[in-house]
């Protein structure tokens, strides 16, 4: 499964929203800064996220865009399915042709299932606190940075 530009964007800028927006609504200029992405390109994310009820936004001199729902609430998981309309790891499971071809789909969707509830267990929340349960395991149980040990 490989994700397309538009959905690790589109993960970023609700990153963006969820540790920036606290303070209120961020412009569209605000988040192409805080997220590296043009502003053109940026624009039609904001659309599909809106769309989807993940952000709102108003216009004005105090307008902007936020998350519509607390940063809790939205996972990778449904950024994944709403910019790639679902989580797929094999193509044509449904409907296998030959009995290796069922043998294997079970395996891809079990695959497929375990991304899933991986995803799903992530939340902009978590990514916004820097995932800390992931980041330590960055750290080799010697305590040492990566960059300390011989050969980094």
């Amino acid at each position: 499964m490989k994700l397309t530009a538009r959905t690790r964007y589109a993960a970023r800028v609700l990153v963006a929203l969820a540790v920036h927006g606290t303070e209120g609504p961020l412009t569209t200029t605000a988040l192409s800064r805080h997220t590296d992405i043009s502003v053109q390109f940026l624009e039609q994310i904001l659309k599909d996220l809106r769309r989807a009820g993940l952000t709102a936004s108003a216009r004005g001199a105090m307008g902007g865009h936020r998350l519509a729902l607390p940063p809790t609430k939205i996972s990778l998981g449904t950024v994944v399915r709403l910019m790639e309309g679902g989580i797929r790891i094999a193509e044509h499971c449904d409907l296998p042709a030959t009995p290796g071809d069922r043998l294997t789909c079970l395996g891809w969707t079990r695959a497929a299932d375990a991304v899933e509830s991986a995803l799903d267990s992530i939340t902009l929340d978590d990514l916004a606190k820097g995932l800390p349960d992931l980041t330590d395991h960055d750290t080799p149980p010697d305590g040492t940075a990566h960059a300390d040990r011989p050969g980094a």
